[in-house]
């Protein structure tokens, strides 16, 4: 399956460097997926990239719509590498990825050899010509690339060992259970409450319970699997307020919050810069009733409007007219090797907020940071809260999310 191009000893070239960065920064641990990695030309499965581009440790986008978002991409190396590792692949297996490119369909040939079986899908035709295409030009001719909707999986070549689902999906169809083996694994960046996890998810009884999960960004599903967030304007096109879920939201009197006052409270709790606290954002998410996510744009940040976090969706607590938000952490030291989490609020009840979030920063500090994290269980949505455990429910189309916090305080069901 070797490339055969006049430019294969410079793509070999970056491609081992680019593998070889990817083991020492601990995102490739298993050498066959190192080997994979190794093999696989993936500058055959971006077209119009350059070869520094396509073996660049960037999302390469192939497609946008007519607005400029991207709607197909082949991710960045080490999205891919990382949940190629969540999955534990092994020679034989049989494997559906939902979301097409061709290059990550190449890599789980590699990784379930000649007894394998891949399948691949797509509900653009592009998207599905492209790898089919460029996975004959690699010489992949094997994989099933399928033209579908994926809400629906693809039955015809089920059961399934492993299910992997490589777009942002908002909701996990009784399809994609239904087609997983017995012992079977599901990788899913599932969105939470606007936040996305990769969730190792296997099957306990009659539900979905996750065995890992890792922070992640995708292109969002698109079909009758896509779920839009809403956008609550508080400043023009500068600063929004994005939701999802269902809970109210007073565009005007956060607007008037917004443009008033601002008070400002920090923890005490720090962090270096390479020390992860995204689960800080997810502890946030879960334990708050009215939660959204803040944005902002370059404009907004530099007038000194709002916090640098809004750049990436500041996670934010609502009540009423008024908002709480992580403040971008604050340097303590002179050499910048030490941070400090604190928040941001506006509105009639900002000094409140500000002080119930740095109680919840701190809560996170004392209870969570550092532990195994937080357990993520799907049900079907016709299940009963008294068949629920304990913990925040997310309810979607299909199913009920149910995101529990081992070793908390145990507290009743909660509804966002």
């Amino acid at each position: 399956m070797q490339e055969v191009t006049a430019d294969s000893a410079c793509a070999a070239q970056l491609r081992g460097s680019l593998t070889d960065e990817l083991v020492a920064t601990g995102t490739i641990v298993s050498k066959k997926v190192e080997a994979a990695f190794r093999m696989v030309p993936r500058h055959l499965f971006a077209p119009g990239a350059t070869l520094e581009q396509s073996y660049a440790q960037d999302t390469v986008r192939t497609k946008r719509d007519e607005h400029g978002t991207t709607i197909s991409a082949v991710s960045a190396p080490q999205i891919q590498a990382m949940m190629l590792e969540q999955t534990q692949l092994e020679a034989g297996m049989r494997v559906l990825e939902i979301g097409s490119g061709g290059y990550n369909a190449a890599l789980i040939a590699e990784l379930v050899s000649e007894g394998g079986e891949v399948t691949t899908v797509d509900i653009d035709p592009d998207v599905v010509d492209r790898a089919r295409d460029c996975l004959a030009a690699a010489g992949y001719n094997k994989v099933n690339v399928v033209l579908a909707d994926a809400e629906g999986g693809v039955p015809e070549h089920a059961p399934y060992d492993r299910i992997i689902v490589t777009v942002g999906a908002w909701d996990i169809p009784p399809a994609w259970s239904g087609q997983l083996a017995e012992g079977g694994r599901m990788i899913v960046p599932l969105r939470m409450r606007g936040l996305t996890r990769s969730v190792t998810f296997e099957r306990d009884g009659d539900h979905l319970v996750s065995r890992d999960y890792r922070l992640c960004g995708f292109v969002p599903m698109q079909g009758i699997g896509s779920h839009n967030e809403r956008v609550v304007s508080l400043d023009g096109n500068r600063v929004s307020l994005r939701i999802d879920g269902e809970q109210p939201a007073d565009a005007d009197r956060l607007r008037d919050a917004l443009l008033g006052p601002r008070v400002e409270r920090w923890s005490g709790v720090e962090g270096g810069p390479t020390e992860p606290f995204d689960d800080l954002d997810l502890w946030v998410a879960t334990v708050v009733d009215d939660f959204g996510l803040l944005t902002a744009t370059k404009e907004a940040i530099d007038s000194g409007l709002v916090s640098k976090s809004t750049r990436v969706g500041a996670k934010t607590m609502v009540a009423g007219g008024s908002f709480a938000y992580r403040a971008s952490a604050r340097p303590v030291d002179a050499e910048r090797t030490r941070f400090e989490f604190g928040a941001y609020a506006h509105g009639p009840d900002a000094v409140r907020l500000a002080e119930d979030y740095v109680d919840l920063i701190q809560a996170w500090d004392r209870d969570h940071c550092g532990s195994p994290g937080a357990r993520i269980e799907v049900y079907s949505s016709a299940a009963s809260d008294a068949e629920l455990p304990p913990g925040r429910v997310i309810n979607k189309r299909h199913t009920r999310v149910v995101i529990s916090w081992p070793g908390q305080r145990q507290y009743p069901n909660r509804k966002p």
